[in-house]
């Protein structure tokens, strides 16, 4: 038996989608509250703070600051290091018996850091990232 989750086990979605009995865990991977989403409309099972990007990063990222390639390459060392890896270590135990849903408020899901986050519980490269 292999350990890592299959890839169809870690799914990213927007928080403001549906929820899906089909979705497994939702868990919200954004450090701050979606502006509009109520608790209830979110139907989270779980908050992972400690797996998204630090303020300083995240901020980099949304001012033009820091390029999207260097982002990718400081995000993978902060999920290297505590509390980082301890959040996607419990995000991959989970997917080991399920989906999990990563939930995120971004509008752009191509350069998106639950891309990032996706590969490394997944414990697999991403081809399309740099």
């Amino acid at each position: 038996m292999s350990s890592l989750p299959a890839a169809e086990n870690v799914v990213i979605k927007g928080i403001r989608e549906e929820a899906a009995e089909a979705d497994g865990y939702r868990v919200l991977v954004d450090r701050l509250w979606p502006r509009g989403v109520s608790r209830q409309r979110a139907a989270l099972d779980g908050w992972a703070k400690d797996a998204t990007p630090s303020t300083g990063l995240r901020r980099g990222l949304h001012d033009g600051t820091v390029p999207w390639p260097e982002f990718v390459a400081d995000y993978r060392a902060e999920l290297g290091r505590t509390p980082g890896a301890e959040a996607v270590a419990d995000l991959r135990r989970r997917a080991m018996s399920g989906r999990v849903t990563l939930l995120v408020a971004a509008h752009d899901r191509v350069r998106c850091h639950a891309r990032v986050l996706r590969e490394a519980v997944l414990g697999v490269a991403d081809p399309d990232l740099p």
